[in-house]
């Protein structure tokens, strides 16, 4: 998601804008982009293949029991204290207590995001997650409605202004230590731990420093938290940001628990978010004990995956399901770790003619985790119901090639995974090792394209597709990221027709442009020419989306997208200069559009299942959309050869398309009536009308184009070959009608 801290936000977008305006964009290199990282994968040069298939560049198929290299892992793993006292201070208690020491640790080894030993290993009631609802959350008092109780959520984001109705978190009305803030967890729950944070705010600081925990079960009578006879005071934030854990000395029970905060900020107020972690108990007399999510039939592996879990389960689904799974990289991160990506096919491995090509990414932003394990639950279960000969599944898989990334930022997830779903906070993992934003990271055609409309270049002199990449992009000491590069790469060698990537944070799809064409504008509705080919594409995700769908539910942060359908124009929602979605656009025949999977960036595990439910369907149906349109071939009418590089133009839409290697093409069109023209080098265009009906299936649309004497001509020649009669008189023909339309009436 876009919403970093919001001062993170506001210095991002002020570097972008100064980026984008300082660039040469005037100069621009050849149209391939050449991607000088050592890192990617070689590739074997084209080749037919049998069936009508043909094999165009592609990735080297993967060996996933080759072990991760040692130094990867350490330099992955945490660095050792630097500090002198750090390390006697280490060494003293290592001589000193060392077995006692030894084995604790050993004891309260968790896995992350979890709360309590191993033995009392409790999730959060999900005030981030919103499973926790604003009726459960009460306050002492409050400084305004913005700041109410309902505002005291783990991560909870406030818009620009300070002073309106989302603020960024719980502020207590009063400065005094009888103030607190109320959870009821709605049955009896055993309590294990408290995690807090300051207010999001740009204008203003204020966290609270220490608090106490009280617990009730009717909330009347309040049992405060007590180390033996004293009551128990925790440390609490030294920043408003950084999410503190305090784990309970001993777990108490209770259906209520309180936030009792003892002191401040001394330059602030009493503000802060919280998260609470506790199991729940059993209860017969309340109807809250019972499941109020459905739980997926689906036999998937719901957790989290580190990169070595990540590539063991893709290594199972390739072993379950090797006769239409293969996987690949596209190229290495900072760190040396690699970008796996799950193909899913008839035919792994191949172009087949006609068949277009899917994508999903997800981790472009390494803490916004959903996409990612949603990825993984995906091979799983397409593999799984392709064996059960589920028919949705079957057509899908025979139909098109897909292609799953599951982490394009592998790095910036190992750092928000080591911390753990609750105490990696709001930015921790989102950038790559780097500190570039991945999404800001892809070179920026917009500002060129909408330069030569204003001059009415486009398309006579500059093209309105396939835009070349500008010459600094391409220079050594370019400041782009590993990651970015085998995308582009990625892109440049498979013909993508359709594509998602997966975000997390908010709960929207937006669409390109992701790019204000007013330069100094935060925000400015900026439709491509196929605007109403992208609002369907989103539209379709999120009106299949569980929680998308459902009208009542509550916003995440500040803003309220159910009002606009819940998908937004990327734009008109933030500006995002060098987005990977408009690249897309303008440099491939690829259309794609960004997913905000959820409110929580990095969820508990125990959300999983929920969130696989909430976005099953909508992953499926938006795959399907790949098919919608035309698609045909553009052969040679001589030889009945595909040709490469022809342009596909619909007339009334600025933005054209390009064929494959073998001629094949897939124009994404809503259902209408449109003249479609191929055209290419050295060939007559051709034009022919093309109706694309409400059906789930493409219009065929195949065009047959005749060479011109010229290119004839001069094939021929370049031959050393006789030159036919027929094409003789028509030179002279030619020849005869340009001279006579230059000679004086």
């Amino acid at each position: 998601m876009y919403v970093t801290p919001t001062v993170l936000s506001v210095l991002c977008t002020a570097a972008c804008f100064w980026a984008v305006s300082a660039a040469p964009h005037n100069v621009t290199a050849t149209l391939v982009f050449k991607i000088s990282n050592n890192t990617q994968s070689k590739s074997p040069s084209s080749s037919p293949g049998g069936n009508g298939t043909v094999q165009p560049p592609v990735y080297v198929s993967e060996d996933l029991e080759e072990p991760v290299p040692k130094d990867r892992r350490l330099r992955l793993s945490e660095e050792k204290p630097t500090d002198k006292k750090a390390k006697v201070e280490k060494k003293k208690v290592k001589i000193v207590k060392t077995v006692k020491v030894l084995k604790k640790v050993k004891e309260e080894k968790t896995s992350p995001g979890a709360g309590g030993t191993a033995e009392e290993q409790c999730p959060p009631l999900g005030l981030e997650s919103l499973r926790v609802s604003d009726h459960q959350l009460r306050a002492s008092s409050i400084k305004r409605y913005g700041l109410g109780s309902h505002r005291g959520r783990l991560n909870i984001q406030s818009g620009i202004y300070d002073d309106d109705f989302y603020d960024g978190g719980w502020c207590a009305g009063e400065k005094n230590k009888n103030e607190w803030l109320e959870v009821d967890a709605r049955r009896l729950t055993r309590f294990t731990g408290v995690i807090t944070q300051g207010k999001n705010s740009i204008w203003t600081d204020d966290w609270v420093t220490s608090y106490k925990v009280q617990v009730s079960n009717d909330t009347h009578k309040w049992k405060t938290c007590k180390n033996g006879t004293e009551d128990v005071i925790f440390k609490a934030n030294k920043d408003p940001e950084t999410p503190v854990l305090n784990k309970l000395p001993t777990p108490m029970v209770g259906r209520y628990i309180r936030i009792n905060p003892q002191t401040w900020f001394e330059n602030g107020t009493i503000c802060l978010r919280a998260e609470i972690l506790g199991c729940p108990l059993p209860d017969p007399n309340t109807v809250f004990m019972w499941e109020q999510e459905p739980q997926p039939t689906d036999k998937l592996e719901f957790k989290h995956h580190n990169y070595k879990e990540m590539r063991k389960l893709m290594k199972k689904v390739n072993e379950d399901c090797p006769n239409i799974t293969r996987v690949y990289s596209i190229g290495k991160s900072y760190l040396g770790l690699k970008m796996y990506v799950m193909e899913i096919s008839d035919n792994p491995g191949q172009h087949e003619l006609g068949e277009p090509e899917f994508r999903y990414v997800a981790g472009m932003h390494g803490n916004e985790v959903v996409g990612r394990e949603l990825m993984l639950n995906l091979m799983e279960y397409l593999c799984q119901e392709y064996k059960k000969e589920n028919p949705r599944v079957m057509r899908l898989i025979t139909e098109t090639r897909i292609h799953l990334l599951p982490s394009m930022n592998p790095d910036g997830y190992e750092m928000a995974y080591k911390l753990g779903s609750e105490l990696s906070g709001w930015s921790i993992g989102r950038w790559n090792y780097q500190g570039l934003d991945l999404n800001h990271n892809f070179a920026d055609l917009n500002t060129p394209l909408w330069e030569a409309e204003d001059n009415e270049q486009v398309p006579e002199h500059f093209p309105n597709h396939y835009i070349p990449i500008p010459e600094y992009y391409t220079l050594e000491n370019a400041t782009v990221a590993p990651e970015t590069r085998a995308i582009i790469d990625w892109m440049q060698k498979i013909p993508f027709v359709l594509s998602a990537n997966f975000h997390g944070g908010e709960l929207v799809v937006s669409y390109p442009f992701d790019m204000t064409r007013t330069y100094w504008l935060a925000k400015e509705l900026t439709p491509t020419q196929d605007d109403p080919m992208f609002r369907w594409l989103a539209a379709v995700y999120a009106s299949s989306h569980r929680i998308l769908a459902d009208d009542n539910r509550r916003i995440c942060h500040y803003d309220d997208f159910m009002r606009v359908g819940n998908i937004i124009n990327g734009a008109d929602w933030h500006t995002v200069p060098g987005s990977m979605n408009d690249f897309s656009y303008l440099h491939t025949n690829c259309f794609e559009v960004t997913v905000e999977l959820s409110c929580d960036k990095f969820p508990h595990e125990l959300e999983l299942p929920t969130e696989w439910e909430n976005n099953k369907e909508s992953l499926l149906i938006y795959i399907e959309q790949v098919h919608r349109g035309i698609k045909g071939i553009v052969r040679d009418k001589d030889t009945n050869q595909g040709i490469s590089e022809a342009v596909i133009v619909v007339d009334g839409i600025n933005h054209d398309i390009r064929t494959a290697v073998d001629g094949d093409y897939w124009r994404l069109l809503n259902p209408g009536e449109y003249e479609v023209t191929a055209k290419a080098e050295g060939y007559h265009p051709s034009t022919k009308s093309c109706r694309v009906t409400y059906e789930d299936r493409p219009t065929i649309c195949d065009f047959y184009i005749s060479k011109t004497p010229k290119q004839r001509l001069k094939e021929l020649r370049a031959n050393g070959k006789k030159l036919p009669k027929e094409l003789l008189l028509r030179l002279r023909q030619l020849r005869n009608r340009k001279l006579k339309s230059k000679s004086p009436k």
